[in-house]
């Protein structure tokens, strides 16, 4: 893997709608974003006014939309943050972490509603309808209820994003987080493709997790949400 590879990932959401998500992207040559019922991600070309304005053309009023970015966002006149934080990009194969007492299972559109309670309750990221069929997403059920999952989301280049990482409550500590990761980078390395990830930078305790499984950190991106002033 080059340099000039890994360079797609300063700007992941840009990077993936002008590659292997081409086919999926709103917007044109300035600014481009994701169908609104997929993910809230967009990004542009540069950071000018004209860039903004193109990107504002595509948000509908109270629609707020988030920038991965190398670089602080000075967001300008007529919009308003709603968020600003940094973000960990992790990179690299999670190690297998076998599971006893659980069985991981492929989720689809019947598991929907499922996923989107699931991680309404554990807030693991922006979750909408169609978010699943941006990728594979695996999941762990107990007594028929989905108790954990993670899937696939960005998709720049050859490196593949590890997305909704989440554990129900009631059933933490028992592995499964690893053991979908695990799972989810065996599929994404299948593919010829590279798995990474975001982690806010004061999620201590999953930057640690991910560590453990033999991810690194590779750089520190800007997160901006934003929506257009009413």
């Amino acid at each position: 893997m080059s340099d000039s590879d890994e360079a797609l990932l300063d700007r992941p959401i840009w990077s993936a709608l002008t590659t292997s998500q081409k086919h999926l992207a709103e917007g044109g040559s300035r600014a481009r974003r994701y169908p609104v019922d997929m993910t809230p991600f967009a990004d542009m070309v540069d950071m000018s006014e004209a860039s903004f304005a193109a990107l504002g053309d595509l948000l509908p009023p109270s629609q707020v939309t988030a920038l991965f970015t190398p670089d602080p966002v000075d967001v300008p006149s007529g919009f308003k943050v709603v968020l600003s934080e940094t973000g960990e990009q992790m990179i690299g194969s999670p190690a297998d972490s076998p599971l006893r007492d659980a069985e991981i299972v492929r989720l689809g559109a019947a598991d929907v509603l499922a996923m989107m309670a699931l991680t309404a309750l554990t807030k693991p990221g922006p979750f909408a309808a169609r978010t699943h069929e941006l990728g594979t997403f695996l999941g762990i059920r107990a007594g028929g209820e989905l108790v954990a999952m993670t899937g696939e989301r960005m998709k720049p280049g050859k490196f593949t994003e590890m997305t909704a990482v989440c554990v129900h409550p009631d059933y933490r500590g028992r592995g499964y987080a690893q053991a979908l990761l695990a799972a989810v980078a065996r599929q994404i390395e299948a593919r010829g493709e590279i798995p990474f990830l975001h982690v806010f930078s004061n999620n201590n305790s999953a930057i640690a997790l991910y560590q453990r499984q033999g991810m690194r950190i590779r750089r520190r991106l800007h997160v901006t949400a934003f929506m257009k002033q009413a």
